[in-house]
């Protein structure tokens, strides 16, 4: 294009676009700019304008790219365009520029950071605060000063500039303020309703967060979990903010030594408590708190303990831990240690009988050393203290299990005294009151007469101190010793022995316990051929040592209608048997009579069996009573087959029928989760109970099982069940019965649109032992006639 400059001036053309007056000054800004023309972009409107450098008033080489300037708009003579003429740079109006406070929202990502594609810029962008209002402003690689790459967070100080031809407004001069703070992690130390608190581990020092900050399962959250953070200022004040879970265990606070110290503590109240202790060539007290104890048992000063060097990573500072108590410390502290016996256990605590204290002893689990197992009548040893919540009451800590024989809350004199029955033991339960067989029955003291030192003075005795079973009566003359005690200074006597018994006295006679009721039994004699009624209250000694088959001892009496009955029943060491003559020959027989235990409605006491072999001769009876049976407690029905041998009794010569075992073979009828029955006849019931405990070698019987057993009868409620139960062969495996053709057919021919099929109705979810609802496993819809 060729251009004359001089035609501006020419008469002939106007100086005015489109022949109009004065031209209008507009402004715009110098687009291109070549050696001696250029364009310019108007800013009032969309219009590019060609200029030519002579037509510029000033100094054309400060004129560049980007300035603004002020024009008239001509047109071209030759082609009619429109023209920028009369060319004015504008001076831009210098205004006081504030750097502005922000915080990097986005950074630009350090993949495209200056290798984006052609065309395109990376850019990233930042956010700043005014009046309540939160803007943001983009940035690209260029306006970062010092080359450096910024994060998301980091807080920058920036100018803001508008861009001239777009109006968009961007920062520039981007200065990096403070990097934005890495993650911290800490321990949950507190929660709260709304809130908690989190233990730092880069500080001593804790920290607020709201849960509205967690991210995660805020049900789960507890203290003492490990987590990881952010730290925001919010209102002049440090907050932790998006706070997650960490790995249990993933923070540490300090350092354990692996050595072990001995040492001594010097303080323990109030905490932090100090140990002192010898480490290397100097002495050093270190602090220690309530959890450095590895047990809950009371410190006291002096005690010997043993422990680690914890040192915090945060401020260096050591402390001890693992504190554990040396069996030794008795020696070195000062406390006064008592003894006693557990006398109750609850639930996590105890009471404890004092040898030297009336009153019973609390204490608690905790205080329990050496972590043993204590249970009643176990022998402790303890120390006292007052409790912290009530000065007037005491408990014991500091408990140290003993071993058995240790605790004596009696002195017994080692020198025998010989003195006489004045009073003899009179039980205060009458024979109506029917005392249950567990429950130890009052009894009235015996009173002994005897003489120390030329003095006549009495003792007082119970039924518990006799020895032999031997149960004195007024005039007897015993010897025993004097048993005083501790607490009380209260005399007894004890290990009381018979000497010789008043000639007046009642005959003593032997005999066997054959039946036991509730408050009653009854007495088999020594010639085993009758029973004799006892009540318990006439029981001399632990009524719950009594079984059947032991030998007692007793003296006869009568009651009202001159009935025979047994009193001072006192057990005795035990005799051989029934006879010393027992023949050799095992004999089978039948029960024809069972005892009167068994059939209460007979009047002869002894059973009856007659032999049904060769063995003896056949059809010859033998009678039998409770000594005769192999097992005391095994009930022999009538028509039992049994085995037994023969002996001879040796008061009387009677041939009787010992060492009898029933022969009882039976089929398992049934078996329901822990009990089952047998098809066995006792009485009017066709089938006897067992429970699978009574099952020997942990077998599972299966019904149709044949079995051996024992029966027995319980005495309180008269009814029988076997025990003693041995398989002795299995019966025939239960064989799986196809379903029906007909209903084989029926599940083929139902589809799922049939509107005549069953339907199924949850009338109740399923709920599993976890108290979790439906099923673990996924349920599949049934193919129609496919039958897995």
């Amino acid at each position: 294009m060729s251009f004359d400059p001089g035609m501006l001036h020419n008469n002939g053309h106007t100086a005015y676009a489109n022949g109009t007056g004065p031209g209008i000054r507009e402004t715009g800004v110098v687009e291109k700019l070549l050696t001696s023309y250029g364009f310019i972009q108007c800013s009032e409107r969309q219009a590019r304008l060609f200029f030519h450098c002579s037509q510029y008033n000033g100094n054309l080489q400060e004129l560049k790219i980007g300035d603004d300037v002020e024009f008239e708009v001509s047109s071209d003579r030759r082609t009619g365009k429109p023209i920028a003429v009369k060319l004015l740079k504008i001076k831009p109006e210098v205004l006081p520029e504030e750097r502005i406070s922000g915080q990097v929202v986005s950074a630009i990502p350090v993949h495209l950071d200056g290798k984006s594609a052609p065309g395109q810029v990376p850019t990233g962008s930042v956010c700043y605060e005014r009046n309540g209002e939160v803007f943001y402003l983009t940035y690209t690689p260029d306006d970062v000063e010092g080359n450096i790459h910024l994060d998301t967070g980091d807080k920058v100080s920036f100018y803001m500039e508008t861009n001239k031809h777009t109006g968009a407004v961007s920062a520039r001069n981007i200065q990096l303020v403070k990097k934005k703070q890495m993650r911290c992690q800490g321990v949950v130390c507190a929660t709260k309703e709304a809130f908690g608190f989190i233990e730092r581990a880069d500080v001593v020092k804790e920290i607020f967060f709201h849960y509205s900050e967690f991210k995660g399962d805020l049900e789960a959250l507890q203290a003492g979990d490990d987590v990881e953070f952010t730290i925001k200022d919010r209102n002049g004040k440090e907050v932790a903010t998006d706070v997650r879970l960490l790995p249990q265990g993933t923070v540490i606070f300090e350092d354990i030594s692996i050595e072990q110290f001995e040492g001594t503590v010097v303080k323990n109240d109030p905490l932090p408590g100090r140990i002192s202790a010898r480490i290397g060539f100097s002495d050093k007290e270190l602090p220690f708190g309530e959890k450095d104890t590895k047990s809950k048992v009371t410190l006291l000063e002096g005690d010997h303990i043993q422990f680690n060097i914890s040192t915090d990573r945060r401020d260096k500072l050591e402390r001890a831990t693992n504190i554990d108590i040396l069996p030794d410390t008795f020696n070195f502290t000062k406390e006064t240690r008592e003894m006693g016996v557990i006398a109750a256990i609850r639930d996590g605590f105890g009471f404890i009988k004092c040898v030297d204290r009336d009153a019973r002893m609390f204490f608690h689990f905790s205080e329990v050393l050496e972590e043993s197992q204590l249970h009643i009548s176990d022998e402790v040893e303890f120390t006292v203290v007052p409790d912290m919540l009530s000065a007037q009451r005491n408990h014991a800590v500091r408990i140290k299990k003993l071993p058995k024989g240790t605790v004596s809350f009696h002195t017994q004199s080692e020198q025998r005294f010989v003195g006489v029955v004045e009073k003899e033991i009179v039980s205060a339960t009458t024979k109506n009151a029917s005392p249950n067989k567990n429950k130890e029955k009052d009894t009235e003291e015996g009173v002994i007469a005897y003489e120390d030192c030329g003095v006549k003075l009495t003792v007082h005795y119970h039924g518990k101190d006799l020895e032999g079973g031997c149960h004195p009566q007024v005039g007897d003359k015993v010897e025993f010793s004097i048993n005083e005690v501790k607490r009380t200074g209260q005399q007894s006597a004890v290990s009381i022995r018979v000497l010789n018994r008043n000639a007046s006295n009642a005959k003593r006679l032997q005999g066997f316990v054959a039946t036991l009721k509730d408050n009653f039994g009854f007495i088999e004699t020594a010639n085993h051929d009758q029973e004799i009624f006892f009540h318990y209250s006439e029981m001399c000694g632990d009524l719950d040592n009594l079984e059947l088959g032991d030998t007692v001892e007793y003296t006869l009496s009568k009651g009202k209608g001159n009935k025979v009955s047994a009193e001072k029943v006192t057990k005795v060491a035990a005799v051989n048997g029934i006879g010393e003559d027992v023949g050799v020959t095992v004999i089978l027989g039948k029960v024809i009579r069972p005892l009167r235990s068994v059939d209460p409605s007979q009047t002869e006491y002894q059973g009856l069996i007659e032999t049904t072999e060769e063995g003896g001769t056949k059809g010859q009876n033998y009678p039998f009573g409770i000594m005769g049976m192999a097992n005391k407690a095994d009930c022999l029905q009538k028509g039992e087959l049994v085995k037994f041998q023969v002996c001879t009794v040796a008061q009387t010569g009677q041939k009787m029928a010992c060492n009898v075992v029933p022969q009882r073979r039976a089929m398992v009828e049934c078996v329901k989760d822990q009990f089952g029955f047998i098809t066995y006849e006792v009485g009017e019931s066709k089938k006897l109970f067992f429970h699978v405990k009574e099952v020997q070698d942990g077998l599972e019987l299966q019904t149709g099982d044949e079995v051996e057993f024992s029966v027995v009868l319980n005495q309180r409620t008269g009814k029988c069940s076997a025990c003693n139960v041995r398989r002795v062969s299995e019966g025939p495996k239960p064989v799986v019965t196809p379903r029906p053709d007909r209903l084989v057919n029926r599940l083929k021919s139902i589809t799922l649109d049939d509107a005549s099929a069953p339907r199924l109705v949850i009338v109740r979810q399923p709920r599993g032992p976890d108290n979790s609802k439906g099923f673990s496993v996924e349920r599949k819809t049934r193919q129609p006639g496919v039958i897995d």
